[in-house]
C-alpha cells in the first residue's frame, strides 16, 4: 500500500507498507529534506548532512540552452540565499546501548507515572498523532477514497 499525505506546514509524507513475509530487512523510516536525511532503522538513528548544490545541475542539462538559462534565472531570483551555499557531508549515528529494551523503557515510564501521579512521556494525544496516518490509510482503503484530517481538532474533516 502506498499512501500520500499533504501536511499544512508544507511538507509531504509518502508511507509505503509491504506485508510480504520476510521483508523485515526493509523496515524503517527515511526522512528526506533540503539539508540531508534522517534514517530510522531498528534501534539506530542516522543523520546524514549532505552537501547541497549551489544551483540545479543535471536536472536542467537536458533542456535547450535558452530554457536552461531562463530556468536558472528564475531559480536565482527565487533562492538568492543558496548561491555559493555549501553544507558538510558528515554522518552522525545514534545507537542505543546493547542492553536497551524499548518495551521495558516504556513500561517503566508508565509504572513510574502511575506511582508518582505524573504524566507519561508519550500520552494518548502523542499516540493518536503517531498512529493517525496509518489509521487514516486503513479508512481510505476501506472507503476507497481520499480522507482529510484536521490536526488541530484531531478529527476527520471530509464528508463521512
Amino acid at each position: 500500500m502506498l499512501a500520500l499525505f499533504d501536511y499544512p506546514q508544507g511538507f509531504n509524507l509518502s508511507l509505503r507498507v509491504n506485508f510480504v513475509a520476510g521483508a523485515d530487512d526493509n523496515e524503517g523510516f527515511l526522512f528526506t529534506g533540503s539539508d540531508g536525511l534522517i534514517e530510522i532503522a531498528g534501534n539506530s538513528v542516522i543523520l546524514t548532512r549532505k552537501t547541497m548544490s549551489k544551483e540545479p545541475g543535471y536536472t536542467v542539462d537536458t533542456f535547450a540552452k535558452a530554457t536552461q538559462d531562463a530556468y536558472l534565472s528564475e531559480y536565482r531570483k527565487k533562492f538568492p540565499e543558496r548561491k555559493g551555499e555549501l553544507r558538510t557531508g558528515r554522518e552522525e549515528k545514534f545507537q542505543p546501548p546493547p542492553d536497551y529494551n524499548e518495551t521495558e523503557a516504556h513500561t517503566a515510564n508508565f509504572v513510574n507515572a502511575v506511582r508518582t501521579r505524573t504524566p507519561v512521556i508519550e500520552d494518548a494525544v502523542f499516540g493518536l498523532r503517531a498512529a493517525g496516518p496509518a489509521l487514516l490509510c486503513n479508512v481510505s482503503q476501506r472507503e476507497k477514497r481520499a480522507v482529510t484530517w484536521d490536526p488541530e481538532s484531531m478529527r476527520r474533516t471530509d464528508a463521512t
